[in-house]
């Protein structure tokens, strides 16, 4: 999604389409740790989980399109929020630092990488060794969630593509409205 597609990002439907503070409640963010936010667009989650992870955490806000890290920069300004650093990455990698995340957040992100075997495996060099990939993926299996087939992820495809890389998945919730929350731990 390109920048001009940022206010369907922040659009006041999200929560009861999606229920966004749902998943971040089920996630379990402790104060202290380090998240990334993969393909963090405006910052909608970043956000969310900076006023959990506390002031001793960090936010990691990555996306490859410098204007939406211009749209995330300005709503930090706005909320005054100082523990997100926004991080231009390519379509490649990340640009995370290595060993440094307790979790990697991707929602609806994954299914629009270009290069996804090495960007699992830039992901994979980032994350602690007890960290969690987490991907939040419309449900392909529920012809009901009204979003195109392409941008939806059965949980046998990501199983198949993110297992291929080094990780295994530990648990699949359910709990949302239209997307899977699938939990990759490192091999």
């Amino acid at each position: 999604m390109g920048a001009a597609g940022a206010d369907w990002l922040e659009r006041s439907e999200r929560e009861s389409e999606e229920n966004p503070a749902k998943a971040i409640q089920l996630l379990k963010f402790e104060k202290g740790m380090v998240v990334a936010d993969v393909g963090a667009g405006s910052g909608y989650y970043a956000i969310r989980i900076a006023e959990i992870v506390g002031p001793t955490g960090k936010v990691y806000a990555n996306d490859i399109q410098p204007e939406m890290l211009s749209i995330l920069k300005k709503q930090l300004r706005q909320k005054k929020v100082s523990n997100v650093e926004p991080v231009l990455g390519t379509e490649h990698d990340p640009k995370l630092p290595p060993k440094s995340c307790d979790v990697i957040l991707l929602v609806d992100v994954y299914h629009e990488f270009s290069h996804p075997q090495g960007m699992l495996v830039k992901l994979k060099e980032s994350l602690k060794d007890t960290g969690r990939l987490v991907l939040l993926e419309y449900r392909k299996e529920d012809p009901y969630v009204p979003i195109r087939p392409e941008h939806k992820m059965s949980v046998k495809e990501a199983k198949l593509e993110v297992e291929d890389e080094g990780f295994v998945l530990e648990k699949v919730l359910e709990d949302l409205p239209w997307q899977h929350i699938l939990i990759f731990k490192k091999k």
